[in-house]
C-alpha cells in the first residue's frame, strides 16, 4: 500500500485534473466495469464525506472503481458506524490515509446554526442526532457572531466541523490511535468548494 503522503498527492493531482476538466485516460478506463474487480480491492485512501449530491467524491478526485473507500453521511459527522468502517478499511486493506471531506454551503451546518439560533427546532429525532453531533463544533462560532445567515459564519462552521471530525477520529478509537502512533495512518481534513471545484487540504488535520 502506498504511503499517506503519496496518497494525498494522488488526491491533489486528481482534483487539479477535475478542476481543469482533464480527466485522465487511466481513470476513464478504471471506471469501466470488469469482473476482475470482484475478487479484491486495494483503496489507497479512505474518504469520510458529506452525502450532499453536489459532492461526487470519486469524480472530484478524478478516481475510478476501487481507488477510494468512501463513507458518506450528512455533515461528514463521526458516529460509531463511521469509525467502525474506517477501522475496517485501515486494518483490512492497509490504507494509510483518511480524509474528512466537508464542503462549502453544507446543509447540515446551516441546519445546526439555525437550530442553535432557535430559527428551526421542529426536527425528527434522527435528523436531530446529526445536528447534535455538529453542535459542539459550531456553538463557539455563534458565541462570537450570532448571524447564522452570514457566509463567513457558515464557512467557519464548516471548517470547525471538519476539524472536529478529524479530532474525533484521531482520539476516539484505540485501533486508529495505534495505527497513527505506529506511523501507519494519517488523518487530515479537507474542504471542497462547490463554487469552484477546488479542494483545500488542512495540512495538520
Amino acid at each position: 500500500m502506498i504511503s499517506a503522503a503519496d496518497a494525498l498527492e494522488r488526491l491533489r493531482e486528481g482534483n487539479r485534473r477535475f478542476v481543469s476538466d482533464e480527466v485522465s485516460e487511466d481513470t476513464l478506463a478504471s471506471r469501466e466495469h470488469h469482473a476482475g474487480a470482484a475478487s479484491s480491492q486495494h483503496p489507497f485512501a479512505i474518504i469520510l464525506a458529506c452525502s450532499d449530491s453536489r459532492v461526487p467524491t470519486e469524480l472530484i478526485f478524478d478516481r475510478g472503481i476501487g481507488d477510494l473507500f468512501v463513507i458518506r453521511v450528512a455533515g461528514n459527522i463521526v458516529a460509531p458506524s463511521q469509525i467502525g468502517s474506517i477501522e475496517f478499511a485501515a486494518k483490512q486493506f492497509g490504507t494509510r490515509l483518511v480524509v474528512v471531506l466537508g464542503h462549502s454551503n453544507c446543509g447540515a451546518i446551516i441546519a445546526t446554526l439555525q437550530e442553535l439560533a432557535l430559527k428551526d427546532s421542529h426536527r425528527s429525532p434522527n435528523l436531530r442526532a446529526i445536528v447534535d453531533r455538529v453542535r459542539p463544533a459550531v456553538e463557539p462560532i455563534l458565541n462570537k457572531n450570532d448571524d447564522v445567515d452570514d457566509k463567513a459564519v457558515i464557512r467557519a462552521g464548516v471548517r470547525a466541523n471538519i476539524r472536529a471530525s478529524v479530532e474525533h477520529l484521531q482520539n476516539g478509537s484505540l485501533i486508529l490511535e495505534q495505527l497513527i502512533e505506529a506511523g501507519d495512518l494519517r488523518i487530515v481534513g479537507a474542504e471542497y468548494s462547490i463554487e469552484t471545484g477546488n479542494i483545500e487540504f488542512f495540512e495538520h488535520g
